[in-house]
């Protein structure tokens, strides 16, 4: 079993860097427009050839209403009549792909994101599943990971039941925090029975698996109602927990221009709340995953971690990361082989492009010798908090030391700051470096000198 984590302010002060969250590398930063169909088709039919099993993330873009904090691609709008031509582009794009591939490449994984996936209603959620499992060869027998964001706002016990009936058996609530002063400063009200009522309706209905996110650093919050929050949280018992760290990137992001800076928490005590998070979480039975994630022990993250078999992708950590990524819907980001791209991120320029029988694919990367090794290197840190050079060298055919020769004074101090083990076969994080992951995995990231560091968010 690995170590607890160990809190270290002083490492902390000093490593809490803005950097990239590594759900791939080369991060999406890197990507270009001169990455296109062809390039997506290409992939594709390697794929086929290889006959690799698939994980499938579908994009819903719609909301009815507006958090300040969020950071994702989506629409709000109370007209929902506007899924339906959206639906439409999305099966067209279903299709285009789909018969790209063999019909006997197995979806192991199907999440629908968003937005507000139960934006829809439930014919169109028929609609867009039956489609899906037209042209997909989804799995009949609840043996695959099928997961939907859910906001109790916008479900309830006949909604569960239809996603259940769908296939779903994962649910990923949003929860944000239950303080109500809070909920007014984000415009995202929403009670704790209303969530707890989504979370029964799960369990009855027998999902496997049921996942809560939380935020902290949120407007009006302090370290005292934070840990309310988390108190109720774990009285319901979720089996993984995601804690993530609110960036304030009005610049980039315009809801968030509606929140007022002045009531954000000070640095402080954003580490308290932190802190006392994990304090809470470690001492219910929760393991840390890495980054903002927690698990049960019987949780199949925390499986795959001990086992060291636990992956990274744009889904966050996973069990399936040997499957290629099919993104489908607006903005949506695909990895297949050695290829990443991305769909426009603009609805009407997405839908247009369909509307004329192309694909919407907008830009993306193609991944070099050097970024296979270097994904490789982050992974094994940011899964396993370890890394073998023996395992790399003979992977990628090439002397660890040798290859990675400059960057091994920034190694060595990070070793004489207790942050990591360095030994002359492998890299271990220690506990009181394993909060800080992103800064060791920075050290081999080849382009972050190059990139506005403005873009990301802070480790901590």
């Amino acid at each position: 079993m690995l170590d607890a984590i160990r809190w270290d302010s002083d490492l902390i002060r000093r490593y809490d860097l803005a950097g990239p969250r590594y759900t791939s590398y080369p991060t999406a930063v890197q990507f270009h427009g001169q990455v296109g169909t062809f390039d997506l088709f290409h992939a594709l039919r390697d794929s086929r050839k290889a006959q690799r099993p698939l994980s499938l993330y579908v994009h819903v873009p719609f909301c009815a209403n507006i958090c300040y904090y969020c950071a994702c691609n989506k629409v709000i709008t109370k007209d929902r009549g506007r899924a339906q031509p959206y639906l439409q582009r999305l099966e067209q794009e279903i299709q285009l792909i789909a018969c790209h591939l063999d019909p006997a490449q197995k979806v192991e994984q199907l999440h629908f994101g968003g937005g507000t996936p139960t934006f829809l209603s439930h014919d169109e959620l028929r609609q867009l599943m039956a489609h899906l499992r037209k042209h997909f060869n989804l799995l009949d027998d609840d043996s695959g990971d099928y997961g939907i964001e859910i906001d109790p706002r916008e479900a309830d016990w006949s909604t569960m039941g239809l996603l259940r009936e769908l296939g779903f058996n994962r649910v990923s609530i949003g929860l944000q925090d239950l303080d109500p002063a809070v909920q007014r400063a984000v415009n995202r009200l929403q009670s704790l029975e209303e969530t707890r009522a989504v979370i029964d309706a799960a369990r009855t209905l027998q999902f496997r698996s049921i996942n809560i996110d939380l935020i902290y650093g949120l407007p009006k919050q302090t370290p005292d109602n934070f840990a309310r929050t988390v108190e109720e949280v774990i009285s319901l018992q979720p089996d993984r927990l995601s804690v993530f760290n609110y960036a304030h990137l009005p610049e980039r992001f315009m809801p968030q221009r509606r929140i007022n800076s002045s009531e954000l928490p000070n640095p402080v005590h954003k580490l308290e709340m932190l802190q006392r998070t994990i304090e809470q979480l470690t001492a219910a039975g929760y393991r840390y995953i890495g980054m903002d994630h927690f698990a049960l022990p019987d949780d199949e993250l925390a499986i795959a971690q001990e086992e060291h078999t636990l992956q990274r992708n744009f889904q966050g950590y996973t069990t399936h990361g040997h499957c290629d990524l099919i993104g489908l819907g607006v903005s949506a980001i695909s990895q297949i082989g050695d290829l990443y791209c991305q769909n426009s991120s603009d609805l009407t320029a997405y839908q247009n492009s369909l509307a004329s029988a192309q694909l919407a694919t907008s830009r993306g990367l193609v991944c070099n010798a050097d970024d296979r090794l270097r994904r490789a290197v982050i992974q094994q840190l940011i899964c396993n908090f370890k890394l073998d050079f023996a395992e790399i060298e003979q992977q990628f055919n090439i002397d660890f030391q040798g290859y990675f020769g400059a960057l091994w004074p920034q190694l060595q101090g990070m070793a004489a700051d207790g942050l990591i083990k360095l030994e002359r076969e492998r890299i271990e994080v220690l506990p009181a470096g394993r909060l800080l992951v992103r800064s060791v995995c920075m050290v081999f990231d080849a382009y972050l000198e190059q990139q506005n560091r403005q873009r990301f968010s802070r480790v901590i």
